[in-house]
């Protein structure tokens, strides 16, 4: 097939792709088998195993054919148009699911502890509800039903994964940079670099979650703010590691000489969601551990 790249008027539709069938089913069988396992069904745990491998092949096949189509030259500028388009609308879509849990973590800070404590208009709430609860934050609850805990201090291990996380913004301009002067073996390097700046972060992140249930009593169950906290870095971290599989795939192509100086979006996609990665760990750090 000869290639569409620089033509303007054709835009590349695939024919006849059995992903979408495929994945929907792979889908449906992972949720089957989480929502019985969920509900004490045992072979509930092995379907969704299943299902979840199943899942894993699916992106596996499909992305490896967009790929191909990709270095082919079956995309030109319209598609790529189309591809930022999608980009940018997916990193929205992930903006209001961090802003849902940032919101639920104002809300309880400014609205629901006052009126359980009797503040404002909460002298009701406070007399019926939980009589004598006096608002404090962080919170375990009224009674205390979460036990005591310690909080992790901001400027111990969160502020070194603050510092992991800007550099690796840093490290990853630069191979952004060393791409578009087609200077291969920098992009390479740099691009390494913030994979393994990731790791790292990764592997820190799950030694202060050992240390907050082994030492610190601060665990899932320790009232709203354990919830809260397990919550937003938790999902921060499932964000990481996505982020971190998304550069090393990255990286695996430009060993194998995929992009140009003028045709990388893939690089620079996932280039967009590190950086939103980034930003929200800084309002994490700042409203979760700081204040």
């Amino acid at each position: 097939m000869a290639s569409t790249h620089d033509d303007p008027n054709v835009y590349y539709v695939p024919h006849h792709s059995p992903w979408p069938f495929i994945g929907s089913v792979t889908l449906f069988t992972t949720m089957v088998g989480v929502a019985n396992w969920f509900n004490g069904h045992a072979w509930g745990q092995p379907v969704f195993f299943i299902g979840l491998l199943a899942t894993l092949a699916v992106l596996f096949g499909w992305f490896g054919n967009v790929i191909a189509e990709s270095v082919s030259g079956k995309y030109n500028d319209k598609v790529d148009a189309s591809f930022r388009m999608g980009m940018m609308w997916f990193i929205f879509s992930e903006v209001m699911f961090f802003a849902a849990f940032f919101c639920a973590l104002f809300y309880v800070r400014q609205f629901a502890l006052p009126w359980l404590s009797g503040e404002g208009d909460g002298a009701l709430t406070n007399q019926f509800i939980w009589q004598g609860f006096s608002a404090g934050w962080p919170s375990n609850g009224p009674g205390e039903i979460g036990g005591a805990f310690q909080t992790i201090p901001a400027w111990g291990l969160p502020l070194v994964n603050t510092l992991l996380l800007l550099t690796s913004g840093v490290t990853l301009t630069i191979a952004h940079h060393a791409i578009k002067a087609n200077q291969r073996g920098k992009l390479v390097f740099w691009l390494g670099a913030t994979i393994v700046l990731g790791i790292i972060f990764m592997f820190v992140q799950g030694y202060e979650y050992y240390h907050a249930y082994a030492e610190l009593g601060l665990t899932l169950g320790s009232g709203i703010y354990g919830s809260t906290f397990f919550m937003l870095t938790g999902f921060h971290g499932m964000h990481v590691f996505l982020g971190t599989v998304m550069l090393t795939v990255i990286w695996l192509r430009c060993l194998k000489g995929h992009f140009s100086p003028d045709h990388h979006f893939g690089f620079e996609a996932v280039a967009w969601y590190w950086h939103f990665v980034d930003v929200v760990w800084l309002g994490l750090f700042v409203f979760v551990y700081v204040l």
